[in-house]
């Protein structure tokens, strides 16, 4: 029997249509775009296949002799929630937290929901079923998941009021027996062209007159009529010179429709905005997502952090004051994102409406804000540290085995470590800072959360600021 990785590997060839460089790809995994993140992907898979690791990893499925990712595991106690942190640490860890969309995300917003399908079902009497179904579907089938919530970018000063907006925004054609048939485009699918199915719904809240455009739907990626369209691939299959384009290039997609059938049991709500704005912001299901994406980001810190730890070692400037501050700065910015993470599990508790153990979300949104300005802060040290050695390595590794790979070895080596080494340890650093994959993680890290500016407004309108506010107040009636 083939193992779980080689079963989502052949899962792919299910008449998709990714589209890449104006050609339509036939064979993903053969692919020079996608095969490296897919062979990532499919030892990650396989980890439920290892007796031995399976647990950092998954939990028994109750009633099944079988195991699934933790992301499906619904917690109801405080060692539930800290399975399923060990679980996105590790595949974190395996990855060094470059991949931010490993299908944890989305398959934990759908466990959320699922926890809360009883409370959730009282915006829609098909909802907890609908829910339940595809719930058990995703765990018992290894699908996995991504998301896809915004709009083209098209001309923000309109709105859906605009017809030529409102053509292009997904939006409702028509309704038939077997489903609702939708048009129109979304964006950002990260992870789209190996991805099961796209969870799709609006960003943001939609005025009830726009009705046509206010649907949750659960979109399989193989449907007729859905165009994915990938960005540039920034993928190398030169693993040398680039370790982590080579592995972790992990795929933007623009969504397009073209009528395409969604089946009802797949429309979790449609014509509803206020009922989908509600499933969008249900505030339990959301942390359990945006656990992960802390979990994950700390992985990133470290390894960015490592990796400039190595760089200085290796030249020499490791005992200057003003690059020792710098190094400290990056151990400060893990420390933090680690309090926040510790204190988002320590102050946990069960939501009263479901039960459902869930990470305090304050903590957890403070964490997403500061990651926006964290990461590209560590990407400028990083930068600092390496200065001119970034621009002074040869084109390639292969060199050394060159003519000239003697006086290579004797002007490119370090304090103490051999040139090639140094060199391998310069282009990895470079994958991080300089290259398409590296600029794209720069601009991802600031974006994914959404827009910051609104991000940080959101918490100030939503915290109990009367717990501050009253002591000043006090002070000032005792000073009367």
């Amino acid at each position: 029997m083939a193992s779980r990785g080689q079963r989502f590997i052949d899962s792919l060839r299910d008449g998709r249509n990714v589209w890449i460089d104006g050609g339509r790809v036939d064979n993903l995994s053969g692919h020079p775009a996608f095969s490296g993140t897919l062979d990532t992907i499919r030892g990650l898979f396989d980890l439920l296949d290892d007796p031995k690791r399976r647990e950092n990893v998954g939990f028994a499925v109750p009633g099944r002799e079988a195991y699934a990712h933790s992301s499906f595991l619904v917690p109801y106690t405080p060692e539930d929630l800290a399975k399923r942190s060990r679980a996105f640490d590790y595949w974190a860890q395996e990855t060094n937290g470059v991949m931010s969309r490993l299908s944890d995300y989305a398959r934990s917003l759908v466990a959320g929901w699922y926890g809360a399908r009883k409370h959730l079902g009282k915006l829609d009497s098909g909802l907890e079923a609908k829910v339940s179904a595809y719930y058990e579907l995703a765990r018992d089938n290894d699908r996995f998941l991504t998301t896809s919530i915004l709009d083209p970018q098209i001309d923000r000063s309109k709105g859906l009021d605009d017809k030529r907006i409102a053509e292009r925004y997904l939006h409702v054609v028509r309704e038939t027996e077997e489903g609702i048939v939708v048009s129109g485009a979304k964006m950002i699918a990260t992870g789209a062209p190996y991805t099961h199915d796209f969870l799709i719904f609006s960003f943001y809240r939609l005025d009830s007159r726009h009705s046509k455009h206010a649907h949750a739907l659960i979109v399989p990626a193989g449907s007729k009529g859905l165009h994915i369209v990938c960005r540039e691939s920034f993928a190398s299959d030169l693993g040398a010179d680039h370790p982590l384009s080579a592995r972790y290039d992990e795929m933007d997609a623009v969504l397009l429709f073209d009528e395409v059938l969604i089946p009802w049991e797949r429309v979790l709500l449609y014509g509803d905005a206020d009922a989908v704005w509600q499933l969008r912001s249900h505030q339990s299901s959301n942390a359990l997502a945006f656990h992960q994406t802390v979990v994950r980001f700390v992985a990133k810190l470290e390894f960015v952090a490592g990796v400039a730890f190595a760089i200085a070692d290796s030249i020499g400037v490791n005992g200057f004051l003003h690059v020792q501050e710098k190094l400290g700065e990056l151990i400060t910015q893990i420390d933090t994102m680690k309090a926040l993470l510790i204190a988002s599990e320590a102050r946990a508790k069960a939501d009263p409406a479901t039960g459902v153990w869930v990470p305090e979300p304050s903590f957890i949104d403070t964490a997403r804000s500061l990651g926006t300005k964290l990461y590209p802060r560590a990407i400028e040290i990083l930068q600092q540290v390496g200065g001119g050695g970034f621009i002074q390595t040869p084109s390639s590794v292969g060199a050394f085995d060159g003519p000239i790979g003697d006086l290579l070895r004797r002007y490119f080596e370090g304090v103490s470590l051999d040139a090639e080494n140094k060199v391998r340890l310069f282009k990895l650093a470079w994958d991080l800072i300089g290259s398409p994959l590296g600029s794209r993680h720069e601009l991802y890290e600031r974006f994914y959360a959404g827009d910051p500016v609104r991000g940080l407004a959101s918490q100030y309108l939503n915290a109990d600021k009367s717990q501050w506010t009253n002591r000043v107040w006090q002070l000032l009636q005792k000073s009367r």
